[in-house]
């Protein structure tokens, strides 16, 4: 296919985290703004694998808002359920049937569009990277939504690969990991520009309401993390933690409120430590009702851990429990929030917080802004994380967080904590913690 390698457009500047300090960060639902791509790009054909699904589909049509001469192809096994979205999409869509598993199937798909978009979870468990190696094989751009850290630093051994075929290709790029990773590179940026002190600590805090609108793959994404040991650094020392334990009550700011969170295994720790060279990372994800957080602290102890890891296992689970959620789902809402809180060696704290009213909604819309980034030349040739420089590059976050920001309910960068929270405490004299 036709390679795509522009100059990217700097134009939006660096001065997001300055501009996002100005005001409170609240922001009302609003329809996507349109992204003029470069002639060369505009009419690009972007394959969605797992575009039937909860977070393709909503990849696909926030796709197809912000470029409509993008030509979508959405990858799936089901044709009823593909024409169906095709149909959505309108005129510039059409639908390819897929099978990841199938190799010549993949190639096939791949060999015909520019840029692969691989949403075809869960990555957990997964031994191969097959979308990566085809797109490789294909010379075809490619970005996934994994949030498994086997998966994404196995997906990372294939750089030289990549370089040699000059592909750009960026692993853990949806809303967390993705978006979360960039706000963390933004802060660590701003910590070091201000050269008041070193960034210390580093701490991701996640929260969905009930399954978040994403249906049995988010089920079976949470049911799969419950059984691997939660990889943390303190200090620059890597620990492993149990899953769902070490319980905080965060403050996600307006529209979210206080929240529960627990340690999971996640792939943005790992990176964030090694390339952002923070010594403590971790994160932190809850959910809402509250019982469904008892429920997973239930489960690491009555399950174990080998069948928590089964696919086929994990896969019954779903089933079985899938139907309750749905009707949870019904008044529990999918609300979304991500708060990074970056702590420097000069006491200093500065968070970003991201808070949306349907993850159905933004996580396409998040997804989507790394697929322009990389149409637009932001991308080198390699496998990165969001937050290397070589995967996006660093004059292209303030975009990409702006675009992925859209609809937001509260969006806020590089801001002292009282400043975000509900109900900070004020110490006298204007003083706030």
């Amino acid at each position: 296919m036709a390679r795509f390698c522009l100059q990217l457009n700097t134009g939006a500047g660096r001065n997001l985290a300055v501009a996002s300090a100005g005001g409170t960060g609240k922001r009302k639902s609003s329809a996507i703004e349109r992204v003029e791509l470069p002639e060369k790009v505009k009419n690009s054909r972007v394959l969605v694998l797992g575009g039937t699904g909860r977070v393709g589909g909503s990849t696909a049509l926030a796709l197809s808002k912000f470029c409509p001469d993008l030509r979508i192809v959405v990858g799936g096994r089901n044709r009823d359920k593909g024409d169906a979205m095709v149909t959505q999409l309108g005129n510039n869509a059409e639908f390819a049937q897929v099978d990841i598993n199938d190799s010549k199937s993949l190639d096939k798909a791949l060999k015909e569009v520019d840029l692969v978009v691989h949403t075809a979870g869960p990555f957990q468990q997964s031994e191969k990277c097959t979308v990566l190696e085809s797109a490789i094989q294909n010379k075809t751009a490619y970005l996934d939504v994994c949030d498994d850290m086997s998966y994404a630093f196995r997906a990372k051994s294939y750089m030289k690969r990549a370089v040699e075929a000059n592909i750009p290709a960026i692993t853990t790029g949806g809303i967390y990991p993705g978006v979360s990773n960039v706000m963390a590179a933004e802060l660590v940026s701003a910590a070091k520009s201000e050269g008041k002190g070193e960034p210390q600590r580093l701490r991701f805090y996640y929260y969905t309401a009930g399954s978040g609108g994403a249906g049995p793959t988010i089920l079976s994404t949470s049911f799969l993390l419950l059984g691997e040991e939660v990889v943390a650094y303190n200090r620059g020392e890597k620990i492993k933690l149990k899953p769902y334990s070490g319980m905080l009550n965060i403050d996600f700011g307006l529209g979210i409120g206080k929240k529960d969170v627990f340690l999971l295994n996640l792939p943005e720790v790992r990176s964030i430590h090694e390339i952002l060279g923070v010594p403590t990372v971790s994160a932190r994800f809850g959910t809402a009702p509250f019982f469904w957080n008892w429920g997973m602290v239930a489960m690491t102890y009555l399950l174990p851990a080998e069948t928590l890891r089964d696919r086929g296992k994990v896969e019954q689970l779903v089933q079985l429990f899938d139907p309750l959620v749905r009707k949870v789902d019904g008044f529990a809402g999918e609300r979304v929030s991500m708060r990074v809180d970056l702590d420097c060696s000069d006491g200093r704290s500065r968070i970003g917080i991201f808070s949306h009213k349907r993850l159905s909604e933004s996580v396409g819309i998040s997804t989507a802004a790394f697929v322009l980034a990389i149409l637009e030349g932001s991308t080198q040739p390699g496998v990165w994380f969001p937050e290397e420089a070589g995967g996006i590059a660093i004059e292209a976050r303030e975009t990409l967080l702006k675009r992925a920001a859209q609809g937001t309910i509260n969006f806020a960068m590089n801001k002292a904590p009282w400043m975000v929270e509900t109900n900070p405490k004020e110490l006298g004299f204007g003083i706030y913690v």
